[in-house]
């Protein structure tokens, strides 16, 4: 089994609707009474090699947040870290103001890795089944997960057969069936055109709105422009600016810039 795929954790899944209360939110520091996870301080090397520096950020409950930056930037070191599965040698994160050490991650964070294909000799419909299962889904809503992402077509393959976008629709169906409050997804869109894409953004809109918070790791900055409520620019291991798009126009002074501007701008 993939380590990205560990099904059951240490203890009950800490449920989607978990509010923040106000004690929570004024030991943040942040102004928004909705963090939900803070990161105060990450650092990673290996060897000789600085990955992450003292990035340090935080995830409002019930928004879409993306992680941009090109390739090697860090982005998906980042979301293993958080995830508990790769070692850090500094990783302060804090859930509803409260510390949540590696070990006790997976209770909280679901993590979609990028290229990868669990369970493959075995058939589509076995591997939803499999995930409802272990986490006690309905078939109601297996059902309208498989139409949401539109996996019905293949539903009969093995996993090793589906193409790249289908592989990362299955990726995304076994997500959405899991129960955790907070899901990371490395590079969601890879695999899609923009029409594909255009029909996931509605996927994980939805998904928001049912009290679902995401993390998306993205190196498209259209895509991530169409999507995320905020960002964290990421360049070098290093954290180089945060916010909402005004936000981050707001310090560049490039008041109708595009996401790709202020990338460019900060970096």
């Amino acid at each position: 089994m993939d380590r990205a795929f560990q099904l059951v954790p240490p203890g009950p899944p800490i449920q989607r609707n978990t509010q923040l209360p106000a004690e929570s939110a004024r030991a943040s520091g942040q102004a928004d009474d909705q963090v939900l996870l803070r990161v105060d301080s990450i650092n990673k090397q290996y060897a000789d090699e600085v990955v992450l520096a003292d990035v340090a950020f935080g995830i409002q409950a019930g928004e879409i947040i993306g992680i941009i930056g090109p390739n090697g930037a860090g982005k998906t070191t980042l979301l293993e870290v958080l995830a508990g599965i790769v070692p850090a040698e500094s990783s302060d994160v804090q859930w509803l103001g409260r510390p949540l050490p590696p070990s006790r991650r997976r209770e909280a964070i679901f993590y979609l890795p990028d290229g990868v294909r669990p369970y493959q000799d075995q058939v589509v419909t076995r591997v939803l089944s499999f995930f409802a299962d272990v986490y006690r889904r309905p078939a109601d809503e297996v059902t309208r997960t498989i139409e949401a992402v539109s996996l019905t077509p293949v539903l009969n393959k093995r996993v090793n057969s589906l193409s790249k976008g289908y592989g990362r629709r299955l990726i995304l169906a076994l997500g959405l069936l899991t129960p955790h409050p907070l899901l990371l997804m490395d590079e969601p869109f890879d695999g899609f055109d923009l029409r594909q894409t255009s029909e996931i953004v509605g996927v994980l809109r939805e998904e928001v709105s049912k009290g679902r918070t995401l993390a998306l790791a993205i190196h498209q900055l259209l895509d991530a422009e169409r999507v995320c409520d905020r960002f964290i620019l990421l360049a070098d291991g290093h954290v180089r600016g945060a916010g909402t798009l005004n936000d981050l126009r707001e310090r560049t002074g490039l008041t109708s810039g595009s996401l790709e501007d202020m990338f460019l701008a900060l970096t």
